[in-house]
């Protein structure tokens, strides 16, 4: 009986697992990231049961056994095993290669020939520009310096420190490089983590979907200042974007970015 009500309460958590609904995808990373994590949830609810209610059948059933008794060979039980553990493997890699090979949340994304220059303040590789194709989306080149982060905004010489703005809706393409050693971008809200590195750029790509703010901060360690360089996303609707950066004083003739336009930084 007792083992029976432990297997009920094992397959009554699972379904209140299942059931629960996932929070408001922010973004296009991090609703990649979401569905990843529910499908293994899936795979992994039912393996979990099947475990546990065999592990409680055994305890409930030998629990009064004097005398344990080696486990006997059982080739077909041993085949079945190994078969099953490879499928499982099988259908982990291939559902996390499927979301970890879209450029949003893989690795740094890499350029082709398909792709527009970037528009970035140096000659540096690493730089990925958005695809011919994306006619709104927005470039934003992100330097990381101790302690804090300096964005410019395409086509413009406007710039703010520990604060990067992007609107909803289109994509959104960021340069990261650093000016000393490495620091590192994380806003886990959006899905984004990218390592800054001295003489190079990394891109990453992202789509968001919500206005909102939300908290990033440098992950590696770089110094005596790091615990404060942090700076607010802020998620804003296309056309008020578009205002913002007007008010800012954008131009619209489509030149670089002045690398020399900034504003002041704050004392390290």
């Amino acid at each position: 009986m007792r083992a029976t009500r432990l297997v009920h309460v094992a397959v009554g958590v699972a379904f209140l697992a299942l059931a629960a609904d996932p929070a408001v995808a922010q973004t296009r990373n991090i609703d990649l990231i979401t569905d990843l994590n529910q499908t293994l949830l899936y795979a992994a609810i039912p393996i979990t049961v099947l475990v546990e209610a065999i592990l409680i059948y055994a305890v409930v059933k030998f629990r009064n056994k004097e005398e344990p008794e080696p486990t006997q060979e059982n080739r077909r039980l041993e085949i079945t095993w190994t078969v099953a553990t490879a499928i499982v493997l099988l259908f982990v890699g291939f559902a996390s290669y499927q979301v970890l090979a879209v450029e949003e949340v893989g690795n740094p994304v890499p350029g082709d020939e398909e792709r527009v220059e970037p528009t970035v303040s140096e000659d540096l590789e690493g730089a990925a520009g958005p695809y011919e194709s994306e006619n709104e989306a927005v470039e934003i080149e992100l330097r990381a310096y101790r302690y804090g982060w300096e964005a410019t905004y395409e086509g413009t010489d406007v710039t703010t420190d520990n604060e990067i703005r992007i609107p909803t809706d289109r994509p959104v393409y960021i340069h990261i490089t650093s000016e000393d050693w490495l620091h590192m971008l994380s806003a886990p809200d959006l899905g984004l983590k990218q390592t800054a590195f001295p003489g190079e750029y990394n891109t990453i790509k992202t789509v968001a979907y919500e206005e909102g703010s939300h908290q990033y901060y440098c992950t590696e360690y770089c110094g005596v200042g790091h615990s404060q360089m942090n700076g607010e996303f802020i998620v804003m609707g296309a056309d008020d974007y578009d205002t913002w950066l007007s008010e800012q004083g954008s131009t619209d003739d489509g030149t670089e970015m002045d690398s020399e336009a900034s504003v002041a930084r704050p004392a390290a």
